[in-house]
C-alpha cells in the first residue's frame, strides 16, 4: 500500500469514488465529478498507482491487484467509509475485487463495461471468439514491446477508441508512465490469486452499464454476472464502445445519480 494517492474532489455530501482504468487517468470522470457534485454528492477520482501525480513503485509485484485494491481501500477509510465506488477498465477490476475483499467499505458498487470475474471465466471455459478477444493482454505482459507499440501508435489508439478531442487524447498521453501502466497486466498471474481467495457473491446493491460496441467482452458475460451479484441492475448502452464515461456521458451520468440516489 503507498501511503497517498493524487485525486480531485468535488462537491459535498455522500462519498463517491470513481476509479479509472487503461490508459486513461482521473481526468476521464470529469463529466461524473461535475455531475455528481451538482447532484449534492462528494465525487473523488484518483489517479491509481502508476499514473498521474499518484505514486509509480518499481517492479510487477507492486501492480498486483492486491496492492491496487489496498491503495483505494485507504483512500476511502481516509475520506470516509463507506461510499459509493464506480469503475471502469481496470478500475472496475479493482472495484470488484474490493467490494468482495472489503464490503464494509462500498455501500453501492457501479461497474462499466467489465463483468464479473466469476463470470467472465465461465465465459471462456466455452467461448473460443472470448478467448481470442482477451489475447491482447498478453501482448501487454511481453517485456519492452508493449512500451514501443504504444509510443509509436498510442496517439491512433486513442482516437480510434473513442471520441476524443485532440485535446484530451494529449491530456491522458501526459498522464502515462508506461512501465507501470503496463505492469498491471504483467501481475496479472499473481493477482489471480487474489481474485480467486476473494471470489464470493457481491451483495451490496450493483449498477452495471455495458455498451454494445464494447470490443472485448461478449455480452453474456455481463448477462452472466447476474449469477454473481445479488442485486444487480443491468443497464445497456447501444452503439457506444469501450470508453462509455466519455462517448456516452450524459446517459452514463443519468444512470448512476438515479442509482446513486435510490
Amino acid at each position: 500500500m503507498i501511503e497517498h494517492l493524487s485525486y480531485d474532489s468535488e462537491g459535498d455530501g455522500p462519498l463517491v469514488v470513481l476509479l479509472h482504468g487503461f490508459p486513461e487517468s482521473r481526468i476521464t470522470w470529469r463529466p461524473q465529478l461535475a455531475a455528481l457534485a451538482r447532484a449534492g454528492f462528494r465525487a473523488v477520482a484518483p489517479d491509481l498507482r502508476g499514473y498521474g501525480d499518484s505514486p509509480t513503485p518499481k517492479g510487477v509485484e507492486a501492480y498486483t491487484l492486491q496492492e491496487i485494491a489496498g491503495d483505494v481501500a485507504a483512500l476511502i477509510e481516509s475520506l470516509g467509509a463507506p461510499c459509493i465506488l464506480v469503475g471502469h477498465d481496470w478500475g472496475a477490476v479493482t472495484a470488484w475485487v474490493l467490494t468482495m475483499m472489503r464490503p464494509e467499505l462500498v455501500r453501492k458498487l457501479v461497474i462499466l463495461n467489465i463483468p464479473h470475474p466469476a463470470s467472465l471465466r465461465r465465459v471462456m471455459k466455452k467461448s473460443f471468439r472470448q478467448k481470442v478477444r482477451l489475447l491482447y493482454q498478453l501482448f501487454f505482459q511481453l517485456p519492452l514491446l508493449p512500451e514501443l507499440t504504444l509510443r509509436l501508435i498510442g496517439r491512433a489508439f486513442l482516437r480510434r477508441a473513442a471520441r476524443f478531442t485532440p485535446e484530451e487524447i494529449e491530456a491522458r498521453i501526459a498522464a502515462w508512465h508506461l512501465t507501470p501502466m503496463l505492469n498491471y497486466y504483467r501481475a496479472m498471474r499473481k493477482s489471480r490469486g487474489a481474485i480467486g481467495k476473494s471470489m464470493q457473491p457481491i451483495r451490496v446493491p450493483t449498477l452495471l452499464i455495458w455498451s454494445t460496441r464494447e470490443p472485448v467482452f461478449l455480452p453474456e458475460t455481463f448477462e452472466g454476472s447476474r449469477a454473481f451479484v445479488e442485486n444487480l441492475t443491468l443497464e445497456r448502452i447501444d452503439g457506444i464502445g469501450h470508453f462509455v464515461q466519455h462517448d456516452a456521458a450524459e446517459r452514463v451520468n443519468e444512470l448512476l445519480l438515479a442509482f446513486a440516489r435510490a
